[in-house]
């Protein structure tokens, strides 16, 4: 009984250290979940404190600095300039990552997941940010599909609720249209020919 008391304790111990990050990225509000991490003494910071509008004034990844930031939905948004902060915060959701800055093709399988500040685009003036080059061209080889199933998923399964959960069901239960990364891998190396 005693061992069974003490394995129940460890295992409550760690579902209770894994909340933190569910509790970060899970904010509340217009922007949720969210692709954020604890930095710099702000609990939420928007993608490790990539600067979101210098994407569309640079057409540049860039890193922002902790000195100039707003706080949005809960949400701490860093920024390269003072000007960067005062176009974002006249218009935040011009700027704000679409799918909370989760992995645009991630999305396109349910799956919240990853989402790199230094791999990007900007379709109709929004931006999708992306886990790495093999998912956004992975993404790109069939943008308006891809955008469809992003943007079901996102409003049907994925909006306002825990990332992990949903990352969870998704990676048991797959979408039909499921790839594995080799299938991925056989349509990008034709594309690329």
């Amino acid at each position: 009984m005693k061992r069974f008391t003490v394995t129940l304790l460890a295992l409550a111990t760690l579902a209770l250290s894994a909340c933190a990050p569910l509790v970060t990225q899970s904010p509340g509000g217009a922007i949720s979940p969210a692709n954020v991490v604890a930095l710099d003494g702000n609990d939420r910071v928007m993608l490790k404190g990539a600067d979101v509008v210098a994407y569309f004034t640079q057409n540049a990844y860039v890193q922002g600095q902790p000195s100039i930031k707003s706080t949005y939905e809960k949400i701490t948004f860093y920024f390269a300039t003072p000007e960067h902060k005062a176009l974002f915060d006249t218009e935040p959701m011009k700027y704000v990552p679409q799918f909370g800055g989760y992995c645009a093709n991630g999305l396109a399988y349910g799956i919240p997941w990853g989402g790199d500040a230094d791999t990007w685009r900007i379709f109709n003036g929004r931006l999708f940010i992306f886990g790495g080059a093999n998912s956004r061209d992975a993404f790109l080889l069939d943008v308006p599909k891809n955008m469809q199933y992003a943007n079901r998923y996102w409003a049907d399964e994925v909006n306002g609720n825990n990332p992990l959960v949903q990352r969870s069901k998704r990676m048991m239960f797959k979408v039909p249209h499921y790839k594995t990364d080799a299938e991925v891998a056989v349509e990008l190396a034709k594309v690329k020919k």
